[in-house]
């Protein structure tokens, strides 16, 4: 079984999301008491943030950069950024180590193919909402048109993530708020909902929503998990 390196903490609400989600696949395939192999390096969320509002973007990738080079040391055999909005700086973590990251993305993408989705919409962050790396990757990559919500919709969703979630804390009305706000995207046309931020899935699920929903921390974690079982991810990195 190879090594999953998990850069976390942004937030460890979601983290904690990763590390259950991982250890129960890998039981699920193996059996009996079989957990993962996990090294972590998990950050201090508070000092991520203040590089994200005052647009400190390559801070923020030396940042991650340096968490990514201590996994590879530590004999981690990829590396994941446990969050969507820091892969606005996937890039340079990737180039920053001779082990593969495992670009959310990109991942998310493949599954959204799979299924035939053209139009997502994208409930994240305003970082992963509004900045092109996002939307635009989609398109470059998969030929998928990701559409956002409102402004005012969006507001509420950045809200709900850095406000609550990201504070262990759910709310009914929040959840409300977030499945109200799937439904205005179904009808600006899109045809499913990607949980563009690792901590939406404490919130909402695929039940009773409106649009077909991909949740990005579970499509993260089995890309991991096939990583640290299989063959045929590592061949996959190295085609690409």
């Amino acid at each position: 079984m190879r090594t999953i390196g998990l850069i976390g903490g942004m937030s460890w609400e979601s983290t904690a999301v990763y590390y259950r989600q991982i250890n129960e696949a890998v039981r699920a395939r193996l059996g009996g008491l079989a957990s993962a192999k996990v090294a972590m390096q998990s950050l201090d969320f508070s000092e991520v943030v203040a590089l994200q509002k005052s647009n400190r973007w390559e801070d923020a990738a030396a940042l991650l950069s340096d968490a990514a080079k201590r996994l590879e040391s530590a004999g981690a055999d990829c590396v994941l950024i446990c969050t969507n909005t820091m892969h606005l700086v996937a890039d340079d973590v990737a180039k920053s180590v001779t082990i593969p990251l495992i670009d959310i993305r990109q991942e998310t993408g493949r599954v959204l193919t799979a299924a035939g989705m053209k139009r997502p919409l994208l409930l994240a962050t305003r970082y992963s909402m509004e900045h092109g790396f996002y939307a635009d990757y989609m398109r470059d990559e998969f030929g998928i048109e990701v559409i956002v919500p409102n402004e005012i919709d969006r507001a509420k969703v950045h809200s709900v993530i850095f406000d609550e979630l990201c504070c262990g804390i759910v709310k009914e009305d929040s959840r409300q708020a977030l499945e109200k706000i799937i439904v205005r995207g179904k009808e600006a046309g899109a045809d499913c909902v990607i949980l563009g931020c690792t901590e939406i899935c404490l919130s909402i699920t695929d039940n009773n929503v409106a649009l077909p929903v991909f949740d990005s921390t579970t499509i993260h974690s089995d890309a991991a998990v096939s990583m640290a079982l299989g063959r045929d991810f590592m061949d996959r990195q190295t085609a690409i």
